[in-house]
């Protein structure tokens, strides 16, 4: 994967509207989402947080924009995100990654996955659920797309497939995602799938359960791939075992998958201080030719998604305590936190440490954050 570090913060949201009435502007558009952005880097969770951090920075931040009228209120802020169009502050953001990403490696591992931000909704309302494409092996976030009311995953997958740049590239989705359509719309940006089985496709899951069942009778008739890992880490021992397959015509309606090539089974295996021993098994569809190897990567890689973006939204930048639940306000700051995630882990002049060390140091260092923000 190829990486460009040249930027300008002030560019990026170029072409998102304002969606104020003009004769009511005081605080000018793209310098409030520059200011936010950096208060964000710098450690700010809320909108409260972001305008107290500014107002201390106020003298700093004038190095680099006019503010005119100062530092907006939080309570500017807030309007103003819940007033801007996602899609556009969305498609904003994919447009950046393409400039700063533009081009994924030949079987990059994008990992599809969906993150409830919980305290979001209103009482009695659906919180905030957004689906992101991740980029496991940049760590970084290619773009996003929020589940729409009485709706879910199976509908945001397509929109969000449909804006992201995937020739030869990887995409991992769990169960949720495993659809004829959705194959098809990755088939359709030229790339590849690797989709999960589980009882949402109940004959096809028995199919291969029934298959592999035979399989594991007598190994040496049914022609297979086979690769194993063996990871020991604090005590831990587990063993991942990846057997993969072409026979195709032992699947439940094999047709109703474009390109279908293969199928596998992954059994991981967990053996904890010689104890107690776990088994769970997986199984994938793929448009992918059979390579045990490949498969048995590409599912381990996509859980990175997990800890190198769910647990960070939580854990680093807060998302599950966010509280911001007017109109657009939750997707649009859950979009900024994104934002600054993938400028830390894209920038060449990061410092020793996680993001947690890293927001603290944009904190404390000008010429850190200047840089990190692309401003010098």
């Amino acid at each position: 994967m190829r990486a460009e570090s040249k930027f300008r913060l002030v560019d990026v949201w170029v072409g998102v509207r304002d969606p104020r009435q003009s004769t009511k502007v005081e605080h000018d558009l793209i310098e409030l989402l520059v200011v936010a952005v950096s208060a964000v880097l710098s450690g700010a969770d809320t909108f409260v947080e972001i305008e107290a951090w500014a107002k201390e920075k106020l003298e700093w931040l004038r190095e680099y924009l006019k503010l005119e009228q100062g530092i907006p209120s939080h309570d500017t802020f807030g309007r103003v995100f819940a007033a801007i169009d996602p899609d556009e502050f969305g498609a904003a953001f994919v447009r950046w990654v393409g400039q700063v990403l533009p081009v994924l490696a030949n079987g990059d591992v994008v990992a599809i996955d969906g993150k409830t931000s919980r305290r979001s909704g209103k009482v009695g309302a659906t919180p905030l659920h957004l689906v992101s494409a991740f980029a496991a092996q940049a760590g970084v976030v290619l773009g996003q797309r929020a589940t729409a009311k009485k709706s879910n995953e199976k509908t945001a997958i397509p929109e969000l497939l449909a804006t992201l740049a995937l020739q030869g590239s990887i995409v991992t989705i769990d169960a949720m995602g495993t659809q004829p359509n959705i194959a098809q719309a990755i088939r359709d940006r030229g790339a590849d799938y690797l989709l999960a089985v589980k009882d949402n496709q109940p004959r096809l899951a028995e199919s291969i359960d029934d298959f592999f069942g035979a399989f594991v009778a007598a190994p040496a008739k049914t022609p297979h791939q086979f690769h194993e890992v063996i990871k020991k880490d604090h005590g831990r021992i587990e063993v991942r075992r990846c057997y993969v397959f072409n026979q195709l015509d032992c699947l439940h309606a094999p047709e109703r998958w474009p390109d279908l090539k293969s199928f596998a089974v992954i059994t991981s295996e967990r053996t904890i201080r010689g104890k107690a021993t776990s088994t769970e098994r997986r199984v994938y569809l793929s448009s992918l030719p059979p390579d045990a190897q490949r498969m048995n990567q590409s599912v381990r890689q996509h859980w990175r998604v997990e800890n190198s973006l769910h647990w960070c939204m939580d854990v680093v930048f807060g998302d599950d305590q966010m509280r911001a639940r007017t109109d657009h306000a939750a997707h649009n700051l859950a979009v900024v936190r994104q934002f600054v995630l993938n400028l830390i882990r894209l920038s060449p002049v990061k410092r020793k440490g996680g993001l947690k060390v890293q927001r603290l140091i944009a904190a404390t260092s000008d010429t850190f954050r200047a840089e990190l923000l692309g401003l010098v």
